[in-house]
């Protein structure tokens, strides 16, 4: 059986989680032909906010992260990664729910953006996402609570 549970990030936790995401993403960026570590490296720099981000362990081990960023008139889901080795598993399905609950609870639509052609946005279909807009590598998709 196992047993997720969540911390939050610090600054500290900035190297493992650029490794996180590259290992998480690589097959969907080399799928698109995409794949660079250095861009994928300084994106997830850029855009770390550990204030606003939480890692996921699985029987303590880190497995994943994400961060749900406050904006104006949404919540913006970033950065949310699991290793290949805990997909398909059900903890994504779980750790969205209470992303959903925390949503409603606040009355705020959640935002997001994936690559084309990923998995994850049949997973966020399932979900109630709906996507809003693409450009030719990324596709930007909405959840609302009053949907």
């Amino acid at each position: 059986m196992t047993n997720t549970k969540f911390a939050h990030a610090s600054a500290d936790d900035l190297e493992r989680l650029v490794e996180l995401r590259l290992i998480a993403m690589r097959p969907s960026l080399e799928a698109i032909g995409r794949f660079n570590p250095d861009r994928a490296r300084q994106r997830f720099v850029n855009e770390f906010e550990p204030e606003h981000t939480r890692l996921i362990f699985e029987n303590d081990k880190l497995v994943g992260c994400f961060a749900l960023l406050p904006r104006k008139d949404h919540l913006y889901l970033g950065h949310f990664y699991l290793h290949p080795d805990v997909q398909g598993k059900g903890i994504g399905k779980q750790v969205m729910k209470d992303i959903l609950g925390a949503a409603t609870a606040l009355k705020r639509p959640i935002k997001l953006i994936t690559l084309n052609e990923s998995p994850a946005i049949s997973f966020y279909e399932a979900l109630g996402f709906a996507v809003t807009a693409s450009d030719d590598v990324e596709t930007t998709m909405e959840w609302s609570p009053n949907h």
